[in-house]
């Protein structure tokens, strides 16, 4: 059996103790903790605007955005904004999901006001320089060109379609070449205009500060940030599982790899089948030598360059996959034996020493995740994206130790059907 930590060392995590959540006046939520065994501080956050308000036409408009914002603003153009960055060995950055435009920076404790004035002219006052618009473009373009040749990307690209038909999670959040050619810079200032809002924008800082010089700070920068609510409510399309198993085939002359997605719908992260899924996920190909799967299709086998399992879960849904990289003459093989041990993966309960290790992985992995300031504005930031509770690193090996063999077997016989997969392939054309 997997002992019971210390509730000491529990109650040393980060927690309602020592994490202070406010809500300012204009809808921001800004949470903190202090930790002053670095002269550094990490911040992190997200907008509540992502690719999910992407025109059809215009797929990638998010994304275009939210690495636009820092190509120069009102009061700093593209050259100054990064000098200050640099000069203070500082960072910040944005980026696109489906469902938020993220952002994450670093300084020094005493460099913090600088980071969030950077960050508030960044949120509040683009200017989109057309000559800035156009070079970004390029790299984007760029990007999506590169893509194009990647097996991986290309059969996660196309299985994400597949699962989740008419639905933001199906579409690319960095668009396609064609779409990212229609964007003018009137998109951008229109998609900041209407969007980009203090309501539901949620800021962690984690380091050497106390909350009130972080509130005060963040206060000084943003708290005078002022706009109407947005009305329009996030819709998004009902999730449903595949009807039935779907095989496609992207062909990619002159590769030597394939790449393999084999997977169905999983839970969303709130969801109280998210923890048996994630533990029973580790075992079918995570653990150790990449689970079962890795186990029997690379090391047994020798079909796979390597073999692995994931558990992807966001706010509406998530996928549960199996991804290995083949050399073509054993993708048929390969696709044979992944589809085996999953059917036995929802046959039979996982064994009592699988649980085990499982379980002590997952409680023993926690701290390590936290020993540093990013690693705890991630913990804190997800906890609050997911409605988790201040207190759920706290009550997490409970809950872990909680999780039963018959929970797994029920979670995985709940999504896994394996009549029903998505299987994708990328690389060298099929041999007819």
């Amino acid at each position: 059996m997997t002992a019971i930590p210390s509730s000491e060392m529990w109650r040393s995590l980060p927690g309602p103790e020592d994490i202070t959540r406010v809500e300012l006046p204009n809808g921001i939520v800004v949470l903190t903790r202090s930790n002053f065994n670095s002269a550094s501080v990490v911040l992190n956050g997200y907008l509540p605007c992502g690719s999910q308000y992407d025109p059809l036409d215009k797929l990638g408009l998010a994304g275009f955005t939210a690495r636009a914002l820092m190509r120069g603003t009102a009061r700093y153009d593209f050259h100054t904004l990064h000098d200050m960055l640099e000069s203070a060995g500082a960072s910040l950055g944005f980026s696109a999901n489906v469902h938020t435009i993220t952002f994450g920076g670093r300084a020094l404790a005493e460099d913090l006001p600088l980071l969030l004035n950077l960050l508030s002219s960044c949120v509040r006052e683009p200017t989109f320089p057309t000559e800035q618009v156009e070079r970004l473009r390029a790299q984007l373009l760029t990007s999506l060109a590169i893509r194009a040749q990647d097996p991986a990307e290309m059969a996660e690209l196309t299985f994400d379609a597949l699962l989740f038909p008419d639905h933001p999670y199906g579409r690319s959040e960095d668009g396609y070449p064609e779409t990212i050619q229609k964007i003018t810079r009137e998109d951008l200032m229109a998609f900041h205009q209407e969007h980009f809002r203090p309501q539901g924008m949620v800021l962690v800082v984690v380091g050497a500060v106390t909350a009130d010089e972080v509130i005060a700070q963040v206060n000084t920068a943003l708290g005078d940030w002022l706009a109407a609510p947005l009305t329009n409510e996030e819709n998004f399309p009902a999730v449903k599982p595949p009807a039935q198993s779907v095989r496609q085939h992207v062909p990619l002359p002159d590769k030597v790899q394939t790449e393999l997605i084999i997977g169905t719908l999983g839970p969303k992260r709130n969801h109280p089948d998210y923890l048996p899924a994630s533990l029973g996920n580790n075992i079918l190909g995570q653990f150790g030598m990449m689970g079962r799967i890795g186990e029997v299709v690379r090391e047994k086998a020798g079909l796979a360059y390597y073999a692995m399992s994931s558990l992807n879960a966001w706010m509406v849904a998530g996928s549960w996959e199996v991804n290995a990289g083949v050399n073509p003459a054993n993708l048929e093989r390969a696709i044979a034996l992944i589809q085996e041990e999953i059917r036995r993966f929802v046959s039979e309960p996982v064994s009592e020493e699988e649980l085990s290790d499982s379980q002590s992985h997952f409680i023993g992995r926690l701290p390590l995740s936290l020993e540093s300031n990013p690693g705890v504005a991630g913990a804190i930031l997800n906890m609050e994206r997911f409605n988790l509770g201040l207190d759920y690193l706290q009550r997490y090996p409970q809950q872990v130790l909680a999780v039963t063999r018959e929970q797994i077997l029920e979670v995985a016989r709940r999504y896994l059907d394996p009549e029903r997969l998505i299987v994708v392939s990328a690389g060298p054309p099929l041999e007819s």
